[in-house]
């Protein structure tokens, strides 16, 4: 049987960034390459500094590659699309715009009439649990829903890719769990390519199919860990010893990592 095309896929990726103190450019990704699924989500764990952010921004096309390429359904990725969709640590929401018209802004710059996206928009944010809240601003939310409305404007544009940076990473822990649960609700209702980026390993292994380890500087792929736990994930997932298990795995590889990048460092 013939395999799938990949839904992302990265060739012999290198990525450098300017220093500007210095005047020069430094390698943060080198020698790359990754496949992910139509219907995959994949987590990417590393140390601090490893390139996670930088792999994100060049899949989302807001930076180009140094060496190697990035396709998306066999086509080169030239720059940004509403065919991928990126959610950010923070919210960026508009202030003086309320929940509706923030979910629905995407649209408005697509040229969508109001109506249509108004309806749209409504539908994602009753996905995220947002119902009833529409007429809202930001400023009278709680941190968790600015991220749902986050989440929700980027599902609005129907995304074939969700790119997620860390987005949990400024919620409190009972609210960041809370958020784990609404995404994997929301994947089981609307399955999608997604690479979600964090520092947990306990979130990690509980959102992802696979899990990857960055290492080194420049960083490539140090190992890939698949997550063999049944679906849908709920709160019995991490009482499961092989939830556990596999904590253990990527904790100890994670953790081999951030001590050589800390060595590194010290030269």
């Amino acid at each position: 049987m013939m395999q799938a095309r990949a839904k992302i896929s990265v060739t012999g990726l290198a990525l450098d960034y300017p220093d500007a103190d210095r005047g020069t450019r430094h390698r943060a990704v080198e020698n790359l390459d990754l496949d992910v699924a139509a219907d995959e989500f994949l987590c990417v764990l590393g140390p601090s500094g490893c390139g996670k952010s930088t792999l994100l921004a060049a899949i989302a096309g807001f930076i180009r590659p140094t060496l190697g390429s990035i396709l998306m359904d066999g086509k080169p990725v030239t720059g940004p699309g509403a065919d991928r969709g990126v959610v950010f640590q923070e919210y960026a929401l508009l202030p003086w715009m309320n929940v509706l018209d923030n979910a629905a802004l995407g649209l408005k710059l697509r040229g969508m009439p109001k109506a249509q996206r108004h309806e749209q928009a409504r539908r994602f944010l009753a996905l995220a649990n947002l119902g009833g809240v529409e007429r809202k601003y930001p400023h009278e939310l709680s941190g968790g829903m600015k991220q749902r409305v986050a989440v929700a404007r980027t599902l609005a544009n129907t995304p074939e890719v969700m790119l997620m940076d860390e987005p949990f990473a400024a919620v409190d822990a009972q609210t960041r769990e809370i958020l784990q649960f609404e995404l994997l609700r929301i994947w089981e209702e609307r399955p999608t390519a997604m690479i979600f980026v964090t520092h947990s390993i306990e979130e990690a292994v509980l959102l992802g199919h696979r899990v990857i380890v960055l290492k080194g500087r420049p960083s490539s792929i140090h190992e890939t860990i698949d997550i063999d736990l049944p679906n849908p994930r709920t709160r019995d997932t991490l009482r499961l010893p092989r939830f556990a298990e596999l904590r253990e795995r990527v904790w100890n590889t994670l953790m081999r990592e951030a001590r050589a990048a800390e060595f590194e460092l010290q030269k």
